[in-house]
């Protein structure tokens, strides 16, 4: 997965972003911060995660769907992997 790998500090970036704002959605739950508060930090976080996964989404279909040179069979089995990981996310 070198398209993965080639973007891994910003991807790394982007998770420790969410757990910071996850941390926050924790210290606002022990505070006991209003619904609307907690709310607004929890669709922060799905929107960052929504983020993450769309740019990783992006990559896997450039690298293993896409990409020039791709057999038909490693094509396919790309498409394949990407549309159990996306039936998988959107349950």
């Amino acid at each position: 997965m070198s398209h993965v790998s080639d973007s891994k500090p910003e991807l790394i970036a982007r998770v420790r972003r969410i757990a910071g704002q996850v941390a926050a959605v924790e210290r606002e739950l022990a505070a006991d911060a209003s619904c609307t508060k907690v709310l607004h930090l929890v669709a922060a976080v799905r929107g960052a995660v929504n983020g993450l996964v769309d740019e990783i989404i992006a990559g896997h279909l450039e690298a293993h769907v896409a990409a020039a040179g791709l057999t038909d069979e490693a094509r396919a089995q790309g498409a394949d992997e990407l549309l159990a990981v996306i039936r998988r996310y959107s349950k």
